[in-house]
């Protein structure tokens, strides 16, 4: 199947859907100092016509900085590429991307000391755990960020050709929203199967490949029409796009006492129904959700032992060592230092 050409496209992404059908390298110049180490192709592990094109031979991907810093993976195919950028230092990492196709990030892990991350048309954030979030860039928007990283991150870019959906939907639907950092099950696990998909060395045809990549257009689509989940929300609980705000914001606050009202008032509730459908969405109220967002963060830096109990409870806006002992233990059932010691 042959992408269309839609007239009134720009020269670049014109040639950019050309490159995508062909494999050619007239794209971008890549910035990179190395060659990653591509996946084995397709077709040739499975027996198929032309072997595909690594991703390593299209130009229009991420940019990483420095490249040494991490070791990157992938494929394209018909009209779409993933490849997987793994963070081998703990060095700062600048990534930037601005192109005519489609950038969706899924973060698989990543704790950061520092950073912010960027898309055009959104506030910034400096989210520090960005394990299991995604982010999307439309065509022409511009993606960036930089991190100082704690652990290292592992992230999965796909991109996709505006053209592809032209196959599929009508020109008013390709007009995306760009996000960043937002949860969505379903998305998720396609993506998930997709990645594990170009990589497992028991693929059994590329139809699998380009299936899994149409159901992710298709998950976009939804997502971006605003149709509800396909899993269903607990009654009475927080839409998606209200618990993906309060918690991104939790995140961005850990040490702060944050009140009921900014919450509520940033996803539009009065206190009382918020607290209410907090609870329903979360299991637990927002307090204790706060709390144990600390502790998971208390953990990390424990685990790095860089500070003392003392110096991570006052980080972590406990006022006491005393007071951030006893919600500690509460939490986990060990003391902060006998945590420590508990990791070897």
């Amino acid at each position: 199947m042959s992408l269309p050409t839609n007239k009134r496209r720009s020269d670049a992404m014109l040639m950019n859907s050309e490159a995508l059908r062909t494999g050619s390298l007239a794209l971008f110049d890549r910035d990179h100092d190395r060659k990653a180490p591509p996946l084995a192709p397709l077709d040739a592990a499975i027996g198929l016509g032309a072997p595909a094109q690594s991703i390593d031979m299209l130009s229009a991907t991420v940019s990483v900085t420095p490249a040494r810093a991490v070791s990157r993976r992938g494929m394209e195919w018909r009209g779409m590429g993933a490849e997987f950028v793994q963070a081998t230092s703990h060095d700062r990492v600048e990534y930037s991307f601005r192109s005519p196709v489609h950038l969706l990030a899924a973060y698989e892990h990543g704790v950061r000391r520092e950073g912010e991350s960027y898309v055009e048309g959104l506030c910034r954030s400096t989210l520090r755990d960005v394990a299991n979030k995604l982010t999307f860039a439309p065509a022409g928007h511009e993606y960036r960020e930089w991190h100082d990283p704690r652990t290292l991150t592992g992230v999965t870019y796909f991109y996709l050709d505006p053209a592809e959906l032209q196959t599929e939907f009508d020109e008013d639907a390709t007009e995306f929203a760009p996000r960043l950092f937002f949860e969505d099950p379903t998305i998720w696990s396609t993506a998930a199967k997709l990645k594990q998909a170009i990589q497992s060395p028991r693929i059994e045809n590329r139809l699998y490949v380009e299936a899994l990549g149409v159901v992710l257009i298709h998950e976009l689509m939804r997502l971006n029409r605003g149709a509800p989940r396909e899993q269903v929300q607990i009654r009475g609980g927080l839409a998606a796009w209200q618990e993906r705000v309060v918690t991104t914001y939790i995140d961005e606050h850990l040490a702060e006492q944050i009140p009921l009202a900014t919450l509520a008032q940033l996803v539009r509730l009065s206190t009382y129904y918020f607290c209410r459908a907090f609870k329903q969405s979360f299991g637990v109220p927002p307090h204790r959700y706060h709390i144990q967002r600390r502790i998971e963060q208390a953990k990390i830096l424990l685990a790095g032992r860089k500070h003392s109990v003392t110096e991570v409870g006052l980080a972590l806006g406990f006022s006491e060592t005393s007071s951030f002992t006893a919600t500690f233990r509460k939490t986990t059932g060990q003391t902060p230092s006998g945590y420590c010691r508990s990791l070897g």
